[in-house]
Parts: C-alpha cells; structure tokens; sequence
C-alpha cells in the first residue's frame, strides 16, 4: 500500500471518528444514523455535509449530548478542519488539481419527531475543484484510498438540476431525483464512488421559438406604425399600373355619372367604400374620379372616423 492509499484510508477512518460522538454516548445508544451528502456544483466545487443522528431516549443520553454539544466548535469542529484541509492538499497532489476545503461549521440542535427526541449533529464545509468540470462532471477522484460505510450510514451524492448520469461506479443503491444513494455496510475501491455527469444540452427549441415570437412582435408593430401613419385606405395614391391604364375620356364620363346616380339613389350620400365596393372598380381608379368631382364641386369629402363620406352637392340632375 503506498503513502497516499494508506493516508485517505487512515483519513476517512478519522473522519468517520470525529463525525460520530464519544465512545460512551455511542455505546449507550446503538440505534445511530450517519448520513453523507456530497453535493457537486457545476464549477466542479462540492458541498459535504455529516450528519449524525441518535435517539435522546433518557436522562443520561441528554446529558452525553449537552457536554458534546458544548464542546462541538471548540474541539472536534476544528480537529475535523484540520484533517479535511490536509486531505484535500494531499488529495491535490495525487490529481495534479489544485483543491481546498474550507467554509467549516457545526451544529448540535434536539429535534422532536412523533417517534420521540432525537439528538442532530451537523458538520458542513466546501471542497474547491473537488470533480472535474470539464463540460460536464467527474468525480470520485480524489477518494484515492476508497471508502468504508459502517453499518447504518448513508452516502449521498446531489448533481445540478438538468445533469444526467452516464456512469456511476459501484451502481447505486438507490436514485431520487438529483441524487445517488449508497448505504453501508459497504467498502468501495480506490477512486469510487466514481461518478460521471453530462452537462444540459443547449436548449435549442426554446431559442428558435423565442426568436419566432421576436418576429412576429417587430413585423406586428410595423403594421401598426404603417396604419397609425395611415388610418384610411380611401386617400392613398394610385399605383403605377392603375395611373398607366387610366380610363378614356368617355369612360369617366360614364363613370362620373353612374358615382352621381348611385349617390342620389342612397339620399345624396354614402360611404366612399361602399361606392368602390357597388361599382367593382379599383379603389385608386374612384378616389381618382371622386377628386375630380369634388374639385368641380358636385361633391364634398367629409371624414368619418376612418373612412371618406361623400355627400352629393349638385342635385340638379
């Protein structure tokens, strides 16, 4: 065994001491949990977090845990600092990846649950460049000397929202939601829990579809623009090819006579839409006829909300 394998197995075993309570408390109550949760960030950092758990079923159970509690930040939170800071510089040098643990606290709090009270200790710190994030994850690493699980503790490890597992090695005992589950007893080999995550793919539908409603936003307000600048179709200029096929002399004649006629059969006025839609000509070939008309002041143009009302002025037959 070479001094690297030896120190992280001599590492995790301390770990595994420091992160449970004095002899004499675990002695008195067998029925403890101990619960890892390593939880990867996408730069490659993680979260760990111990948290152990024993029933406070008499007197003398809340005492051990009242003298542990008061004696948690001021010796076993910084004896537990210490041990991670050197496993994570000698976990740096066997992964040529510069690593640090640091952000250390503890906790001790009662919790009471309808099973009874129970005792909570939680320690929690940050592990710098822990995985590789490489596009997507990769960890596992920097167990160099493996991992033991004693009997009833739990190994968690949480990824990002949207990762997906494409290998995890020994095959979890269990998988909810974001996260894999392994429970002890269980011994895992160098470099394992090794786990491998695939990044999100780029959402490419949601982009296509944002930029389709861009497009239909900016042609909508051009629309709007266009009319605002331009609320009534009666007034607007003749097309080139209506002005190249103008009618003939005779033609607006007859035209002008049967715009007089139509208006004197409506009361003397009507819609200049109405008078395009009854004679089935081009818009631009009557407002044309109808400007001549009011130039020559048989009729009058009065505007009406967005339309041209056309009022006959020479009844005279």
């Amino acid at each position: 065994m070479d001094k690297l394998t030896w120190y992280w197995v001599l590492a995790i075993a301390v770990l595994l001491l420091l992160c449970t309570l004095p002899g004499a408390w675990a002695a008195l109550t067998p029925e403890y949990t101990t619960t890892y949760t390593i939880t990867l960030q996408k730069d490659g950092s993680a979260l760990w977090t111990v948290e152990y758990r024993t029933p406070l079923a008499t007197n003398e159970d809340m005492d051990n845990f009242e003298n542990y509690s008061r004696d948690l930040n001021s010796v076993y939170l910084p004896q537990l600092e210490d041990l991670m800071q050197r496993s994570a510089a000698q976990a740096a040098a066997g992964t040529s990846r510069q690593m640090e643990a640091d952000n250390f606290s503890g906790e001790a709090v009662i919790q009471t649950s309808p099973t009874g009270k129970f005792g909570v200790v939680t320690y929690s710190f940050s592990w710098m460049n822990f995985a590789v994030s490489d596009g997507g994850l990769s960890a596992g690493d920097a167990f160099a000397g493996g991992l033991y699980l004693a009997k009833d503790t739990t190994f968690v490890v949480r990824y990002p929202h949207g990762y997906t597992v494409t290998a995890a090695e020994p095959v979890p005992d269990q998988q909810v939601g974001d996260g894999l589950v392994w429970y002890g007893v269980r011994s895992f080999g160098a470099g394992e829990p090794r786990i491998v995550l695939e990044r999100p793919a780029f959402p490419i539908l949601p982009v296509v579809l944002g930029l389709i409603v861009i497009i239909i936003a900016v042609v909508g307000f051009m629309v709007y623009l266009k009319r605002k600048q331009h609320p009534g179709s009666d007034d607007l200029p003749d097309d080139p090819e209506d002005q190249a096929s103008r009618l003939s002399e005779a033609d607006l004649i007859t035209l002008e006579k049967r715009i007089v006629q139509l208006l004197r059969a409506n009361g003397g006025k009507q819609f200049q839409s109405e008078i395009v839609k009854v004679l089935g000509m081009p818009k631009s070939t009557v407002s044309s006829t109808l400007n001549d008309l009011h130039q020559r002041g048989i009729i009058q143009k009065v505007r009406k909300g967005r339309e041209n009302l056309i009022h006959l002025i020479d009844d005279s037959g």
